[in-house]
């Protein structure tokens, strides 16, 4: 497979992902021609023109996705830095024109990452809610869930994965301690000693690694999240999509796959660091994952206290399942939040509340 082909093979995914009608994908995908910097028929050329015809509509949330998907899989050259840029910037108009979304800025000494946030307060503090996406995930696609979210009562930080988007942290074995350094930033506008993390794929890996160390994390819901094999089994790594090989370098700032692949060994979670995490996980299980081995799931089977999986036949990120996805996930999060909550907190909003239909749970030994 080229690169182009994987690259539009990838982006329908995460099109629909974003919501994007497979016939909408389609139509811009069609006049791609190649992807190269500066040329009106490239990859990223083409993506930003879709994205401008539908700011000047007045759709700014439909703008930031096309500009989300013209800088896929990473601001890379010229014209994607532009997509990232115009994606940040449309996204902010959008919630400039509604209340209650605020941007936050982070700065550490080794380098700095943004956030959109909903339900900070400081004289009336919730629940703290960390939602973060993958490699090749930006914040801004999260749009629409900020407001939800803020409803069943969580206060609501989104952000990305050291390397995407607008966090100029550099991707490592140690950045967990993002989460860590975000939990201390916050802890005077949030109940961060009750935080739940929505961290889908590597962010996924991410919550883990913190959740085995800081005990403010109360519980993990996660969407195909590597845990050890995929960054040291050997094996497996000839299988792994070059664009997620790509990715992963420009993230860890590796110069060559060999040196990816020797820090990656550094990022796998051991057995004493599983058992370590205390919390409830809840694991959404792609059937046909061509990105991480089934044998990092058994791993959590095997060490972790509290683990539950839901199970899609469809690849990384189960995009043709995203509705039933997200019911899982959020009544997951609802479920586990109030099963500790004053009674005080136990109204879930009607607009918001899940069915309680049962759902298709495999425990943590079968």
């Amino acid at each position: 497979m080229d690169h182009l082909e994987e690259l539009t093979e990838f982006a329908r995914l995460h099109a629909r992902g974003q919501g994007m009608s497979p016939d909408r994908a389609s139509a811009v995908l069609d006049r791609i021609g190649n992807d190269t910097c500066g040329d009106p028929a490239s990859w990223a050329a083409v993506w930003t023109a879709a994205g401008k015809v539908a700011e000047a509509r007045g759709d700014l949330l439909d703008a930031c996705r096309h500009y989300a998907l013209a800088r896929f899989p990473y601001a890379a050259d010229g014209d994607r830095v532009l997509a990232q840029h115009l994606c940040v910037e449309s996204f902010d108009r959008w919630r400039q024109e509604r209340q209650g979304i605020e941007r936050l800025e982070f700065r550490t000494p080794d380098g700095t990452f943004a956030a959109w946030a909903s339900g900070l307060d400081g004289r009336r503090p919730r629940p703290l809610l960390i939602v973060m996406g993958g490699i090749v995930s930006v914040k801004e696609q999260w749009a629409p869930l900020l407001p939800l979210l803020r409803k069943l009562g969580f206060a609501v930080v989104v952000t990305e994965l050291p390397g995407v988007g607008e966090n100029t942290l550099r991707y490592s074995p140690d950045s967990w301690r993002m989460l860590t350094y975000l939990l201390d930033s916050l802890a005077h506008r949030a109940r961060v000693t009750e935080t739940s993390l929505l961290a889908l794929s590597f962010s996924g890996h991410m919550a883990l690694r913190a959740a085995a160390e800081d005990r403010r994390i109360g519980r993990i819901l996660t969407v195909g999240a590597p845990v050890a094999d995929f960054f040291s089994d050997s094996d497996w790594w000839p299988r792994v999509p070059r664009i997620t090989v790509d990715t992963l370098r420009r993230l860890t700032r590796t110069d060559d796959e060999t040196e990816l692949r020797t820090v990656l060994g550094e990022f796998a979670l051991t057995p004493q660091q599983l058992r370590r995490v205390r919390v409830p996980v809840r694991y959404v299980v792609s059937s046909r994952d061509e990105i991480i081995p089934a044998r990092d799931q058994a791993l959590l089977r095997r060490d972790l206290a509290d683990v539950r999986f839901k199970e899609f036949d469809d690849v990384h990120g189960s995009p043709a399942h995203l509705g039933a996805m997200r019911r899982w996930l959020f009544g997951s999060l609802l479920r586990l939040r109030l099963r500790g909550a004053p009674a005080e907190e136990l109204t879930v909003p009607a607009a918001t509340r899940t069915s309680p239909a049962p759902l298709d749970e495999r425990p943590r030994h079968d």
